[in-house]
């Protein structure tokens, strides 16, 4: 006698190409804003609007962790900017900018294997 089959749920994962989801796009912005300076806003808002949307799960997880990413790293900026007054603000400045990429990858990679961030409203990568 077979056992009965279970049907699989989850969302089929990519066969080795790019995954356009809309965590990915955010990301893709954020990363972007280090050369032209703008996109940042757009992810922002983007995120903002889609987060009221319905969605995946692993995709609230990442609307979470890209918005706090935005708004803490422009806290951060913001203090960096008025520390170089008295030049420690240049090394404030490069922290945020490392700390905004690599969470921007973070989500990235996570959001092309359609997995959740594990504790989007921790500060940590």
């Amino acid at each position: 006698m077979n056992a009965p089959e279970t049907k699989d749920t989850r969302p089929p994962a990519p066969q080795g190409g790019f995954d356009a989801n809309r965590p990915t796009i955010i990301s893709l912005l954020y990363l972007t804003s280090f050369i032209t300076g703008i996109t940042g806003l757009v992810g922002i808002v983007l995120a903002h609007v889609w987060q009221g949307e319905d969605q995946e799960p692993w995709m609230a997880s990442h609307y979470t962790y890209l918005i706090r990413t935005f708004w803490f790293g422009l806290v951060g900026s913001i203090i960096g900017a008025v520390l170089t007054l008295v030049l420690i603000g240049i090394l404030v400045l490069f922290a945020v900018a490392v700390w905004v990429g690599v969470r921007s990858v973070m989500s990235l990679l996570k959001a092309q294997r359609q997995e959740p961030m594990p504790d989007p409203r921790t500060l940590a990568f």
